[in-house]
């Protein structure tokens, strides 16, 4: 097994080789632009480790972990555009280098390509990793739906935000463990479970990118802190709250999240003071905890050695513990 750095250093040594622009260049050149504008590789790594794992070459999956890093980045091309988001990592997100029209084709594109990876496998591989593939593409298109839906509405349940999440991160994460098992030829039962805890893991991934974009450190986290806040996002922290506070404290927050100021920090710093006082900090982090618990149960029924399971668990602490 490698370390989590040397498997992404793999991966983007394979997805320079793979990936690169020719013509025409307006359709391939934002294509390698968005991909190389880094990010953490959380879900190829991902790919790469389950197949080793599972006792194969992590070597056999890295075209199926580039067809999920393609598609992930297919997707925030697209949700950039709906959200008319100026920046992407710190980088001017491609449609506005280039343009609206651009970045639709660009990303329809790049779905197409991340398919394409899967041609290099065996058919009944190719079928298996494909399934699973549309499956999940369509459950992350789902996901964006509710989430552009919840923006007009206001009474989103804690169960719906939940779904929501579930199907817009969590199951492409679940997907990214599973491609890896399906490569590595590993039991039905292996794939089912890798696949939970995958998912349970990405739930709690976003709760806790949720959490953090509240109250993480803005010299770490890497973006602006209350960035949910500012675009009035009903995220679990905000309907918590609701369920939680007084009757008064929640009209206070509704009256929040209903109005544009000027004075930004101010609105951010009045939020989070009643995501505190309510219990709602609180709250989430213990969501956050009991999916990760969640997810470490389903690894213990995993058909692995104790080493190969310490490594899955370390991954998901690390992935929990973080500030960025």
């Amino acid at each position: 097994m490698l370390s989590i750095d040397r498997y992404r250093q793999e991966f983007e040594s394979y997805l320079l080789e793979k990936v690169k622009a020719k013509e025409p260049v307006n359709l391939y050149e934002p294509m390698v632009y968005i991909l190389g504008l880094g990010g953490k590789r959380v879900r190829p790594v991902l790919t790469l480790m389950a197949t080793e794992i599972f006792g194969s070459d992590y070597k056999k999956s890295l075209d199926a972990a580039l067809a999920i890093e393609v598609f992930h980045n297919f997707s925030l091309i697209h949700d950039d555009i709906m959200d008319d988001a100026p920046l992407r990592r710190g980088q001017e997100t491609v449609h506005e280098k280039w343009d609206i029209n651009t970045g639709i084709l660009s990303g329809d594109a790049m779905l197409i390509k991340a398919y394409q990876f899967f041609e290099n496998y065996q058919p009944k591989t190719f079928g298996e990793l494909a399934k699973l593939f549309s499956k999940t593409a369509i459950e992350v298109c789902e996901g964006q739906q509710y989430d552009i839906d919840f923006e007009t509405r206001d009474d989103v349940s804690i169960e719906e935000y939940l779904k929501m999440i579930e199907y817009k991160t969590a199951v492409l994460v679940g997907a990214s463990l599973k491609m890896g098992a399906i490569v590595a030829k590993t039991s039905e039962e292996n794939r089912e479970k890798i696949y939970e805890f995958g998912r349970l893991l990405g739930i709690a991934f976003q709760l806790q990118d949720d959490y953090l974009d509240a109250f993480g450190d803005p010299e770490s986290f890497g973006k602006q802190v209350g960035g949910d806040i500012i675009e009035n996002k009903k995220t679990f922290l905000y309907l918590i709250s609701l369920q939680e506070a007084a009757p008064t404290e929640a009209i206070q927050l509704e009256h929040l999240y209903s109005i544009d100021p000027t004075d930004v920090n101010g609105k951010i710093d009045a939020v989070k003071h009643l995501f505190e006082r309510c219990g709602a900090a609180e709250l989430t982090r213990r969501e956050i905890e009991k999916y990760t618990s969640q997810a470490f149960e389903v690894l213990e029924g995993l058909d692995l050695d104790s080493e190969k399971k310490s490594l899955l668990y370390n991954f998901g602490k690390n992935l929990m513990h973080r500030q960025v």
